[in-house]
């Protein structure tokens, strides 16, 4: 015997959930990319090897630069996706955005210390910034995600019709 399906519809709590989705998604793919382009460099990334004790920093900082540039991309996308987030309540959507943010939290734990230091002998206060707000927001948002779908059961606080 076949299940019915249930249907759902919005909460009030839905276009808020994608109203802040959209918002930290537009601050998230500024910071990863100021972060990626801005902040990191070749020299920037020679001096965290140095700082690490690597044998040749300078001829493995080009190759590790372009490693971490193409994450960097890889979470530019993926927080750039977040934006449909404004007019699209898709399931598959919902988890990549979970996903994206999850991971992205991790950010502080799987740079190298030395990044840090490195980044704030370059810039200050003002380089670990970028990556800060889209680590720590990432968090957060995560959270929103999760406690949401705890408390409605369902992906974009939707509930039963």
């Amino acid at each position: 015997m076949k299940k019915a399906r249930q249907s759902l519809t919005d909460s009030s709590a839905t276009r808020k959930l994608q109203i802040t989705i959209f918002l930290c998604s537009v601050i998230f793919t500024i910071g990863t990319t100021i972060h990626n382009f801005v902040i990191i460099d070749s020299s920037l990334i020679e001096s965290m090897m140095q700082m690490a004790g690597v044998a040749d920093p300078a001829s493995e900082a080009s190759g590790f630069t372009l490693d971490f540039r193409i994450v960097g991309c890889v979470y530019i996308l993926g927080n750039a996706l977040g934006l449909l987030a404004l007019n699209s309540r898709s399931n598959i959507l919902w988890w990549v955005i979970l996903l994206v943010n999850i991971t992205q939290a991790t950010g502080p734990i799987m740079i190298p210390s030395s990044m840090w230091t490195a980044v704030y002998d370059a810039y200050g206060v003002l380089g670990i910034l970028p990556s800060a707000i889209t680590d720590g927001g990432a968090i957060i948002l995560s959270f929103i995600m999760i406690i949401s779908m705890i408390k409605y059961r369902t992906t974009w606080a939707k509930k039963a019709a």
